[in-house]
């Protein structure tokens, strides 16, 4: 992979992470109160699940 792809799908990231804040401030920290208010546990459950999402995605992709 080179570092340029690394690089571009970063920001790709950043760009779709920074959308629901910009487009919806109001849901977006509401979203992040509840998400303060899971337990370690939960916040691993979710953090696993994307993970494995991402992965089966680049598997599929590649």
């Amino acid at each position: 992979m080179s570092s340029e792809v690394f690089w571009s799908a970063l920001a790709l990231v950043l760009v779709i992470e920074g959308l629901l804040p910009f487009l919806s401030p109001g849901t977006w920290r509401r979203g992040f109160a509840q998400l303060l208010q899971l337990r370690d546990g939960q916040l691993r459950f979710f953090g696993l699940c994307s993970i494995a999402i991402g992965l089966l995605l680049l598997w599929l992709v590649g």
